[in-house]
């Protein structure tokens, strides 16, 4: 398993930056998939969960040490007084600088599992969203959940017509290819690699209060290679 970077640690608590392709804590869906906690917890012991990032989204993931900071924690994301900013590149340009969806959501609605919209029986949902970059065809765009419902960015972009480049569920699922965004691209197609393969989402900040000392933290996790790459070659496009 990859190296998993250590953002923050004490008695209380472990913030992480997690890779994409790695389960927060197992899955009964995957059971095969390499999971963080586990590979955490041989050298930092029992961790708590406290909350969760898709498989395939990078970035920040917070774990309580011990049963009292996780209640605290809990309490803390369950009160909202988290703050959480990610970041995506979204298929398309906005039409819009600055919005804020608000669509109500329910979880696995659907024979694929997917959450979905639904007025009636679908939970209160808020993400604020605003745009960094607009590139050919794409954009990087900020996103501030004040809600944590399964897959709320994910689906809250879609719904807006503008789905995360890569997204299997809620987008197309295709690489982001060079090939398909340079014109005059002269590689050998049998030997391509995609720039990006999965959704391009990044939970890039986390702001909390420490839940023994109280003391504010803000925990940030570099953007990782695979979109670093991406945005670099759309920007010289």
């Amino acid at each position: 398993m990859q190296s998993i970077p250590v953002l923050y640690s004490d008695d209380s608590i472990l913030v992480v930056d997690k890779p994409a392709g790695l389960l927060s804590v197992p899955d009964r869906w995957e059971a095969e998939a390499p999971v963080v906690s586990s590979a955490l917890e041989g050298t930092w012991g029992k961790l708590f969960v406290v909350h969760r990032l898709d498989k395939d989204t990078s970035g920040v993931l917070a774990y309580g040490r011990n049963a009292e900071a996780h209640r605290l924690l809990s309490a803390a994301f369950e009160a909202r007084s988290v703050k959480k900013t990610y970041r995506a590149l979204v298929r398309g340009l906005p039409s819009w600088e600055e919005t804020t969806c608000e669509l109500p959501l329910k979880p696995d609605g659907d024979k694929a599992h997917r959450t979905i919209v639904d007025p009636r029986r679908g939970k209160a949902s808020s993400t604020y969203f605003k745009v960094l970059s607009r590139y050919k065809d794409c954009a990087l765009v900020e996103a501030r959940p004040a809600t944590g419902r399964t897959h709320q960015i994910r689906v809250h972009l879609a719904q807006l017509g503008y789905p995360c480049l890569c997204d299997p569920l809620y987008g197309d699922g295709a690489p982001l290819l060079l090939s398909k965004l340079k014109r005059r691209w002269k590689g050998d197609p049998l030997d391509e690699r995609p720039l990006l393969s999965r959704s391009a989402l990044h939970a890039a900040t986390l702001e909390l209060a420490h839940p023994v000392t109280g003391v504010e933290l803000r925990l940030e996790a570099p953007l990782p290679k695979d979109m670093r790459a991406a945005i670099n070659q759309l920007e010289k496009i």
